[in-house]
């Protein structure tokens, strides 16, 4: 058996989340489909992009690798950005407020920039998701929803919302309060002097043709127009329907909060003669305070934030995790996401190919997991970093390599790149929360004792026979359970509730500079 068929077999037999959303597929077309397989993400840059649109794109683009391993079947990923939607409300973390302002109801493509680097707000969002999409070497095609209805791509699809316009209203209306359904339309014409995206009821004039009818609300007057090339865009449960209709959608996932959304367009693509993409519904982030993430609040990560601490792949890892369970988004899950990537990194050429496919990593990498000697901890670096109090590079690199020989920047940029995740973080979220306390009586006497056991090993004692002392220490101590130990010398020693493995720990940073901490912890209780 070859390679592929080995893969293609263990995939196939694989219980992982990518390969169960994958099979859908396969029952979707049984008999393998002419053309590619369609995935596609959609984004809406009425904000700046989250941690959320990212998540979409990689959990996506981890279905279609594992469509691609079970049967080496072509795919297409497109990433697809509603540009044409109105900006209705100004999220409040962008500059500029009161000219955003002054653009309500404009389609978000020619919405100026508040930033002033790109021709549109639009431009601005679209060009950072892009950027951070192209940074983890995603495979995708953008589309613009303003150069899709432009150009004409939608235009048959339009004129069939218009001929199965009464079917898509007798869809719509039930799910929408009296008010609304007063003036509910599937399509919005571009009012061709504003340029707004207008919510005005509309008339049927010639399907065919693509005209319709409305009341100008600048004038009240009667105006005709088209809806082909640009001059209307869909309601969005109507045009989501109408983009799987119009490129042939296998496969499109969403959040639970839309559930009700893709049944309505779900029952649109149907009336138009589509068969709706299969998909599953994610759970939705949530913030420190437990709230959902919303691109309007401003209240979730950036990417740009997480990047600032951790390297892409971590947040990768932490978004493939139990895609159905409602999980905190915050910047105190990034130092054991990190370290629980590097974990798995690990551990994964030794594994079987079952076990692999299971394996996390091998859906972040999309099946091209690297090789990384990781011999250090994020953990373990951030710590070092919060007893060292410094931000020199070259100094840390000193502890490092001590602990480490063979271990430099140049043959581990691995490492080298976490120290400095380490240093921002530690910066940022933990200097200000350190307090070293004062040890109590029996604390003060482990602590004695423990220094007399450091002091007996040599200076180049492994980390397994320091750990060995801070072990009897402890137990010499009556410490039970242990745990309470080694939390008496994080909050001592360390200034935390949570620490490292204190061999580990004291191995890197040296044990002459550990007895300093201690004889530090001991002063403070006098």
């Amino acid at each position: 058996m070859t390679d592929t068929e080995t893969l293609r077999t263990a995939a196939l037999a694989s219980k992982a989340w990518p390969y169960e959303e994958a099979r859908k597929l396969l029952k979707r077309w049984p008999h393998g489909k002419q053309a590619a397989m369609l995935f596609q993400t959609g984004y809406g840059p009425s904000g700046l992009p989250h941690i959320g649109t990212f998540t979409e794109v990689a959990r996506t683009s981890m279905v279609r690798n594992a469509y691609k391993e079970m049967t080496g079947a072509d795919t297409r990923l497109v990433a697809f950005s509603d540009d044409m939607d109105g900006l209705r409300k100004v999220p409040d973390n962008l500059p500029e407020q009161e000219m955003l302002r002054a653009h309500l109801d404009l389609p978000l493509s020619v919405v100026p920039d508040p930033f002033g680097t790109h021709p549109s707000f639009a431009a601005h969002n679209n060009a950072r998701l892009r950027a951070f999409l192209d940074q983890f070497g995603f495979d995708y095609e953008f589309i613009a929803a303003s150069d899709a209805y432009a150009d004409g791509r939608f235009d048959e699809a339009l004129k069939s919302i218009l001929r199965h316009y009464d079917a898509i209203m007798a869809v719509m209306l039930p799910t929408l309060g009296e008010e609304r359904r007063k003036t509910y339309s599937p399509i919005f014409p571009i009012h061709p002097d504003t340029g707004k995206v207008l919510q005005v009821p509309i008339e049927v004039v010639d399907a065919d043709a693509g005209l319709i009818a409305y009341a100008d609300p600048e004038t009240g007057a009667r105006r005709e127009q088209s809806v082909l090339g640009g001059q209307a865009k869909c309601q969005w449960k109507v045009d989501w329907a109408m983009r799987w209709v119009a490129f042939g959608v296998d496969y499109e996932m969403a959040g639970k909060d839309l559930i009700d959304s893709v049944v309505q367009s779900g029952k649109i693509a149907r009336v138009l003669g589509a068969k709706p993409p299969e998909g599953f519904n994610y759970e939705m982030f949530l913030d420190e305070a437990g709230a959902k993430i919303s691109k309007s609040k401003g209240n979730g990560l950036t990417i740009e934030q997480w990047l600032t601490y951790a390297p892409i792949e971590s947040l990768a890892f932490y978004i493939y995790r139990e895609p159905k369970k409602a999980r905190a988004l915050s910047f105190s899950v990034i130092p054991r996401a990190v370290d629980e990537y590097y974990q798995f990194l690990a551990s994964y050429p030794t594994q079987p190919i079952e076990q692999q496919l299971g394996n996390p990593v091998h859906h972040v990498h999309l099946g091209a997991v690297p090789t990384v000697d990781m011999p250090l901890t994020f953990g373990l670096l951030l710590n070092l970093v919060s007893v060292a109090m410094t931000e020199d590079k070259a100094l840390l690199w000193r502890y490092v390599q001590r602990y480490a020989p063979q271990v430099s920047p140049a043959t581990h940029p691995a490492i080298d790149g976490l120290l400095g995740y380490a240093i921002a973080y530690f910066r940022d979220f933990v200097a200000a929360t350190l307090h070293k306390r004062a040890p109590d009586a029996r604390e003060q006497a482990a602590l004695a004792d423990l220094d007399a056991r450091f002091a007996a090993l040599p200076a180049d004692a492994s980390a397994e026979d320091i750990q060995n002392e801070v072990y009897e220490a402890g137990k010499a101590a009556g410490f039970e359970p242990l745990r309470d130990w080694f939390k008496a010398l994080y909050e001592t020693l360390l200034g935390s509730s949570q620490g490292p493995r204190m061999g580990s720990f004291a191995a890197l940073y040296g044990l002459a500079e550990t007895r300093v901490l201690i004889a530090e912890a001991l002063a403070r209780a006098n």
